[in-house]
């Protein structure tokens, strides 16, 4: 276990501490490099903070790119702060002061782990590590085998080091720890012997084959649980969620006392079944029409994307066309224009250049507004299709709840005659059987019943129109909301990714651009071919180069951008 050099004081990580490690593990002149241009911690994909009397670990957010990471031979007491470093693979933790392994549930991708020398007793909270292969936690605190136990969920584990360990003493310890992990290549820094992994699988045989029975079948109540799961994530995108089956029909009577007194009268039982059975078949026919129209909605969205895509792709294949037509027809005009023989040939020969990028422009614009009005009518046929759809669920939405509510009064004046009959027989002392004495008490006069069953009935009918108003709620935020986001994507030029140079859009700054580049000020006594015309034709053609790769650029960088909501 690491202890604290009593002549430095402890440390947390700081970006001076930061900076400097990452200065450290670079060659002097790239040092000298990043120095001059300023560090971005965001691209270091290794970092070493050994020997540096660290306490606490902090402050690593910014180096999201981060693999392998290196905090041995310090005083850290816990593991925190590693949430970012999403992309680690090799940790070291060596020689320090942690008790408790924690904090690594982010490390999804973690392969080689080193918590040797610690102050651990258990092994624990490493169930997301499933990439681990390499795992050192030798010279710890663990004093029962049954640690071992837990690292049979780590099916790549090929490495383990225990050495040092109190449990390490027991005589039956390698055979334990070889039976119990198959995979094992790798113990204690020595390969593991065929003869000493038959003699394990030999000696631990029962064992084992219980904890793989009792594996699978928590394996499968596992991916019976996650099934549930996702079939529930996907009743809610339908706005279906605990309709199918009596769901529905049983909430309407929870934590209803009224009706459960109610239930009790002579007939009451039978009413309830039949009105039970109504409902829930009722609630069926809900469930399925709304699944059928989830599919109609996803159908639609997926034809919406699958437009698009045929639209932009359709642009960008015609914008690269032009633009390597031009390209084809002017391969050899700037050369000419240099081995012009006087500065009006060269002149001309430009003017003629200077209308053919014009002339490009232009055409890539009106390319780029013929495709904003395809998008605009296709945005607009999908917002009536989608306004449509959410119309008519909406309306039958509406008519199968209006059922439920009608088979709710239906059995309302139902219960409220057998419940005025009751009353009378029991004023009359003619009760075929014994009621409950809760039941009994409101047996006392016409208005006590009447009022009991109302409420009864009244709390119902809420708890029905709420479900309504659920789904109905949930249909019209779906139409809002994908709208929206289609209108925020595609709402205008700007948003729909038009490349800009200083503000302006690439299309109309094009012929500017290329003007000022072309027509440079020169002196027109000086012929094409002097030192000057020399220069403006290697600037030119350079930047004219940078132009049409800008273009190139426009119309794979605009596609990109557009067709980044078709795939989300």
């Amino acid at each position: 276990m690491s202890q604290p050099d009593d002549s430095l004081e402890p440390n947390v990580i700081d970006d001076e501490m930061l900076q400097k490690a990452v200065e450290e593990q670079w060659p002097e002149d790239i040092r000298r490099l990043a120095t001059s241009e300023g560090y971005d911690f965001k691209d270091v994909t290794e970092l070493q903070l050994s020997f540096r009397n660290i306490l606490q670990i902090d402050n690593l957010w910014q180096f999201e790119s981060l693999t392998k990471l290196q905090l041995d031979n310090n005083i850290i007491e816990k593991i925190e702060a590693l949430e970012s470093l999403v992309h680690l693979v090799w940790l070291d933790l060596s020689f320090n002061n942690i008790e408790v392994i924690e904090g690594l549930d982010n490390l999804v991708k973690l392969q080689d782990l080193s918590l040797y020398n610690n102050r651990i007793s258990k092994i624990e909270n490493m169930d997301t590590l499933r990439e681990l292969q390499v795992f050192s936690i030798g010279k710890n605190n663990l004093t029962t085998l049954e640690n071992v136990v837990y690292l049979r969920r780590f099916k790549n584990l090929h490495s383990l080091n225990l050495t040092g360990n109190p449990f390490c003493d027991e005589e039956q310890y390698m055979l334990f720890v070889v039976a119990h992990l198959p995979g094992l290549v790798y113990l204690d820094f020595k390969l593991i012997p065929d003869t000493t992994r038959e003699v394990a699988i030999s000696n631990y045989q029962y064992l084992t084959d219980l904890l793989e029975n009792e594996e699978a079948e928590a394996l499968a109540q596992l991916e019976e649980k996650q099934a549930q799961q996702k079939e529930l994530e996907y009743y809610k995108t339908a706005f279906v969620e605990h309709l199918n089956g009596p769901f529905l029909f049983d909430s309407l009577y929870a934590e209803d006392t009224e009706a459960a007194k109610l239930a009790s009268l002579p007939g009451v039982d039978e009413l309830l079944q039949e009105y039970r059975k109504d409902f829930v078949s009722i609630c069926e026919n809900l469930f399925n029409f709304c699944l059928n129209e989830h599919e109609k909605r996803e159908a639609e969205v997926s034809d919406f994307r699958e437009g698009l895509h045929e639209v932009l792709t359709a642009n960008q294949e015609e914008g690269k066309r032009i633009i390597l037509d031009f390209e084809n027809r002017n391969k050899t005009r700037l050369d000419e224009i240099h081995r012009a023989s006087s500065h009006d040939t060269a002149e001309s020969m430009r003017a003629e250049y200077n209308e053919d990028i014009l002339q490009l422009s232009e055409t890539l614009m009106t390319l780029e507004m013929q495709m904003v009005d395809q998008l605009e009518e296709l945005i607009k046929e999908f917002e009536r299709n989608i306004a449509v759809i959410t119309s008519t669920f909406a309306e039958n939405v509406q008519g199968i709840m209006t059922q439920c509510r009608d088979l709710e009064n239906r059995h309302h004046e139902k219960l409220l005659e057998i419940s005025i009959s009751t009353l009378e027989k029991s004023l009359n002392d003619e009760l075929d059987e014994e009621l409950p004495d809760d039941v009994r008490e409101f047996l006392v006069d016409k208005n006590t019943i009447v009022d009991m069953v109302n409420k009864s009935h009244n709390i119902r009918l809420l708890k029905i129109s709420m479900q309504e108003c659920d789904i109905l709620l949930n249909v019209y935020h779906w139409e809002a909301s994908v709208k929206e986001k289609v209108r925020n994507v595609y709402g205008d030029g700007t948003q729909m990714g038009l490349p800009q140079v200083a503000g302006t859009p690439l299309g109309k700054s094009l012929p500017n651009l290329c003007w000022r580049l072309l027509f440079c000020s020169q002196d027109p006594n000086k012929p094409a071919g002097s030192l000057l015309g020399l220069n403006l034709f290697r600037h030119s053609k350079m930047r004219l180069t940078e132009i049409a790769t800008v273009s190139k650029r426009f119309f794979s960088t605009s596609m990109i951008s557009r067709s980044s909501w078709i795939t989300q």
